[in-house]
């Protein structure tokens, strides 16, 4: 099975290119779903997260809001918080290359924000970068209530440029030109990669 990777800064578009290739069939991992889960009620992120960020825990569930706000300007309460979380995220990533080797998938793709911030693309066989042109990205994101400018540009500073993720990508999927074209390339990845799983074996 070949694992592709699929990434891109915010505002790009990755979620709905990950759409895609969950329409076309593939097995895709949602790390953000990921996180999500391990952030609900009773989910296993709930009680280590609260221990270490007292205030955080809302009706049960973590307040991502609230997190973020803690850990935006705090370094060392970010290293904390990924050394709590990650390891988590990691087993629902594992169990879901179980599920997919177990299903016969030629082709599985990993939906994950910081994919290259986090050294996750030496786990894939190929990566997919998901762009843009910076003028598209900041008026999607600006079209969130909770964005701001300024949230904007901590979260871009904490991202890779999208340049360094295009340079470093196998394939690089724009979104600048609507559904259609975008879709175009992502079932063209899809025959390519399962053509090669094919050959391979």
């Amino acid at each position: 099975m070949i694992i592709l990777g699929l990434t891109g800064s915010i505002g790009m578009g990755k979620s709905a290119t990950a759409a895609m290739f969950a329409e076309a069939g593939i097995p895709v991992y949602d790390a953000d779903a990921a996180v999500h889960s391990i952030y609900t009620k009773g989910g296993l992120a709930v009680e280590p997260l609260s221990e270490r960020f007292p205030g955080v825990v809302v009706d049960g569930a973590i307040s991502r809001q609230r997190l973020r706000d803690i850990v935006m300007e705090d370094p060392e309460a970010m290293k904390d918080l990924e050394a709590i979380v990650h390891p988590l995220v990691g087993e629902t990533q594992a169990q879901f290359r179980r599920d997919a080797i177990h299903s016969g998938a030629k082709l599985a793709v990993l939906d994950i924000p910081l994919l290259y911030e986090t050294g996750g693309d030496s786990r894939c066989d190929y990566v997919a970068v998901v762009s843009a042109p910076p003028d598209i990205q900041r008026a999607r994101v600006m079209m969130r209530e909770e964005m701001s400018e300024s949230d904007l540009e901590k979260i871009l500073a904490k991202q890779m440029p999208d340049a360094d993720k295009r340079a470093r990508a196998d394939f690089v999927i724009s979104t600048a030109f609507g559904f259609d074209f975008t879709r175009t390339h992502v079932n063209a990845i899809v025959e390519l990669l399962t053509r090669m799983e094919r050959e391979e074996r």
